[in-house]
């Protein structure tokens, strides 16, 4: 059943989603946000930057064998309170709930990867549809790779440049993919189609994303910052500087330099305890 602004449900208020336990105030405070709480479309693009801006992708507790809980309290103490960053379900939750309090109709769905492969992997990320402006629009925080900066309408062939870098959402029959221009042509990123999950199917793609072997999160350090003249990412301890032209610069960092650079290039705030372990794991890479 179609419901607000043509999302696949109407406004999620379903309380499994925990929506009013955030402290808004201080979710807006953390990204910076100071304009008006009204459900625009301009609200969204400025509230998705900010959230951009100021919280990274990071799977620092997964990389060091920590559990990670998807319960909204817990979430908003690590990514609000603490200062740290989090993967595509803490962030992407995290701007759910913050949108539902705004007033905006969210879906959550889940998607699978496709890092320029055609194969059908598991649906392991999340992304949201929101309306705004009698449109609907994209919307992902927690892509560990090339995010979004700013909501994508939901239409055959939008695209969205924010600085120099430029997305693109195409139909596939019933599969929508977001891509981003390479020089041998469009990269497909992710898929996903328009069904709404529940938040047990989160649970579940968590749980498979956080813990089964071979997957990307799992026995390695990942962080990603995007900004509008470059993007920075760190596997373990490779650091690479990307640029829209295409130059890459690369560094190998030692586990000293790795902990530094959580703060330093990435605003993410450790502890000590963070710090004496993250020497520890990265002394074997």
């Amino acid at each position: 059943m179609l419901g607000t602004y043509g999302l696949p449900v109407a406004v999620e208020t379903d309380p499994e989603w925990q929506s009013e336990l955030l402290d808004l105030d201080a979710y807006l405070a953390r990204i910076g946000f100071t304009g008006p709480r009204t459900p625009t479309a301009d609200t969204l693009h400025r509230v998705q930057r900010g959230h951009m801006a100021a919280i990274a992708f990071e799977n620092l507790d997964i990389a060091l064998g920590r559990p990670v809980s998807l319960d909204l309290d817990r979430v908003q103490e690590k990514l609000v309170q603490a200062g740290r960053g989090g993967y595509c379900y803490e962030n992407n939750l995290l701007l759910a709930a913050a949108l539902d309090r705004l007033g905006f109709p969210v879906t959550r769905l889940l998607a699978r990867i496709r890092q320029g492969e055609t194969r059908r992997r598991f649906r392991t990320h999340t992304v949201l549809l929101v309306g705004a402006d009698e449109r609907v629009w994209l919307v992902d925080a927690g892509y560990g790779y090339s995010n979004l900066m700013e909501a994508l309408p939901l239409e055959d062939g939008a695209t969205s440049t924010v600085g120099d870098w430029t997305w693109r959402l195409a139909s596939e029959g019933p599969d929508w993919v977001v891509s981003i221009p390479q020089p041998q042509g469009w990269f497909d990123m992710f898929g996903f189609r328009q069904e709404p999950q529940f938040r047990i199917d989160f649970e579940a793609a968590h749980y498979i994303s956080s813990t089964r072997p071979g997957s990307p999160f799992v026995g390695h350090l990942v962080v990603q910052k995007q900004a509008e003249k470059e993007r920075r990412l760190l596997r373990d301890r490779a650091l690479e500087f990307q640029y829209p032209d295409g130059r890459v610069e690369r560094s190998e960092l030692s586990p000293a330099e790795t902990v530094s650079a959580l703060d330093e290039l990435f605003g993410i705030r450790t502890t000590g305890e963070d710090k004496d372990l993250l020497l520890r794991y990265l002394a074997g890479k």
